[in-house]
């Protein structure tokens, strides 16, 4: 009777199994985390508690022990390069070289720019919600930022945002001040994007004032797992004082050395009435998460 219920019990745990293994959809590409680090992308043929079988383009079927997995993630097979691995989303991407963008940081999300000539400090405090402090080494100026973004439409490939940054010149000119409100269109996604920004520039300086409009083009799109094509630019259209046009164009290139880091250079040029001046200086920057 003991041997009848024992092999009755693993018959109907056999079947479990047998049920769980059937019960994936064998169409979806996900990667496949191990606890160790190492990432495989394919189709999941069979699955159950003991392990799942990953079907991979590039090194045949692979068995893989559950408890040897840390995380499944499906994945978007236009995301797969030629290599078999997974391009992601760029961790910074709502940061170009200089200007931000429409695309919203998310909640708990925070990092570092650093600049050759300071830091820059970026929170994510609510979902769509970024603020963020940016000065120099000398602790002036010192600039307060904020941008709230909003999704245009359901796949959230077209994103508006709203914001503003607030500076003081801080303990080398207290009465120094500056504001740049501004509107962000982005669309794309964290890996491919372009944006168009308009603001208006308002400072004043020992009693005296100025603004003008602001405008920047700016793009980015990822050419590997590691490697992002950026573009960005701050036009400066004549106003009635100084009647001349000004432009910074800075092509640049990212390179994603970490999974928490990146690192950025690149050339400007300098666009004075038609005129094209190269500025020798790279522009270089180190993007890290906290």
């Amino acid at each position: 009777m003991k041997k009848y219920i024992l092999f009755t019990l693993m018959a109907l745990m056999a079947g479990l199994f047998q049920v769980q293994a059937q019960d994936v959809d064998t169409t979806k590409t996900y990667m496949v985390i191990k606890n160790d680090g190492t990432e495989y992308v394919g189709r999941i043929m069979s699955k159950d508690a003991r392990e799942l079988l990953l079907r991979t383009d590039n090194v045949g079927d692979i068995y893989i022990p559950m408890h040897e997995v840390k995380e499944i993630q499906e994945v978007d097979e236009a995301d797969i390069t030629p290599s078999g691995t997974v391009m992601r989303d760029d961790v910074f991407a709502t940061r170009y070289m200089l200007t931000t963008n429409g695309l919203p940081m998310k909640k708990g999300e925070s990092y570092i720019n650093w600049y050759l000539f300071g830091p820059d400090f970026q929170f994510g405090v609510a979902e769509n919600v970024g603020v963020g402090v940016m000065t120099t080494w000398l602790a002036s100026p010192l600039v307060g930022t904020f941008k709230y973004s909003i999704p245009l439409n359901e796949r959230k490939t077209a994103n508006l945002g709203l914001g503003t940054l607030v500076g003081t010149l801080s303990w080398a000119q207290p009465d120094g001040f500056g504001a740049l409100p501004f509107a962000s269109l982005t669309l794309g996604d964290r890996k491919s994007n372009v944006t168009l920004t308009g603001g208006f520039l308002y400072t004043t300086f020992e009693g005296n004032s100025d603004s003008r409009g602001l405008f920047s083009v700016a793009a980015m799109t990822k050419v590997g797992n590691k490697v992002s094509l950026v573009f960005d630019s701050v036009i400066a259209p004549p106003t009635t004082s100084d009647g001349g046009t000004f432009s910074y164009l800075i092509p640049a290139l990212r390179i994603q050395t970490k999974p928490t880091r990146a690192f950025q250079f690149g050339f400007g040029g300098i666009v004075v009435d038609g005129d094209l001046l190269p500025f020798p200086v790279p522009m270089i920057n180190f993007f890290q998460q906290i």
